[in-house]
């Protein structure tokens, strides 16, 4: 049985999620998007939206695994350098 602080590991830069409630029209709806971990992480606890690497804002909440990857967010992804992790909310 695991207890609640036992959990996958949070290593590295990039989550996928998909977005939780419309807030514009479009095919972002059928995609889960590229975030930066801590955001998700950080919208788990606070319940802010986060930005995806193509600009796209909502509040995670659904399995991403269920949903292809957003094009624009791949190639953006595709072409971030090593070390260097783009932050989409323009913080830090």
């Amino acid at each position: 049985m695991s207890t609640p602080l036992e959990s996958p590991s949070l290593e590295g830069t990039t989550l996928t999620e998909e977005r939780l409630a419309s807030t514009d029209e479009g095919d972002h709806e059928r995609f889960s998007h590229y975030v930066p971990k801590d955001r998700i992480v950080e919208s788990a606890v606070t319940g802010s939206p986060v930005t995806a690497l193509c600009g796209k804002k909502w509040v995670p909440g659904r399995d991403p695994s269920k949903f292809p990857v957003c094009p624009e967010c791949q190639e953006i992804y595709s072409g971030m350098r090593p070390g260097k992790p783009r932050d989409p909310d323009g913080s830090s």
